[in-house]
């Protein structure tokens, strides 16, 4: 400790910084630089390092606090990802079931053809359930914000709009 002389002519100790480690507190150089002129007393001091203290516990905590949530909120939006594809996939498998027993079937090809437009009705059923809209763009001016190019195609009668 320095004794320094204050701007009020009253003698002040003034803790050395100690910038040695992890184990060096700028809270303790701070209350030890608080003049202890008239009117401030060790009981003031001792209230201010456990006021001190007790906001540092609490930053933390709420440190704390907020990476667990951080955390949860990732496992919370993994596992809602995760249930959204397994309802989509089990609402799926009674398809997938239909068309395994039409191929097993080994019915005429009109028995076929009926199975396998019973399951293409059922497949569209669903994707409407979920919000799929199927729209027939034959004739249409492609449009990139309703539609999605699979290829590329000169047709013979539709004027070429460039790429």
């Amino acid at each position: 400790m320095k004794k320094k002389k204050g701007g009020n002519g009253h003698d002040a100790e003034v803790a050395a910084k100690d910038e040695s480690g992890p184990e060096a507190d700028p809270g303790e150089a701070g209350l030890a630089a608080v003049d202890q002129g008239p009117g401030k007393s060790t009981d003031e001091i001792e209230a201010l390092r456990r006021d001190r203290d007790e906001l540092r516990e609490q930053l933390l905590r709420r440190r704390a606090d907020f990476e667990n949530y951080k955390k949860r909120m990732e496992r919370d939006r993994g596992q809602a990802g995760f249930e959204a594809a397994a309802s989509i996939f089990r609402e799926l498998v009674t398809t997938v079931d239909n068309l395994e027993r039409a191929l097993q079937s080994g019915a005429s090809p009109d028995a076929l053809r009926t199975g396998v437009e019973l399951t293409y009705r059922e497949l569209l059923t669903f994707l409407e359930s979920q919000g799929v809209i199927v729209h027939d763009p034959v004739g249409q001016p492609f449009d990139p914000q309703r539609h999605q190019a699979l290829m590329h195609e000169v047709a013979r009668g539709v004027p070429d709009r460039g790429r």
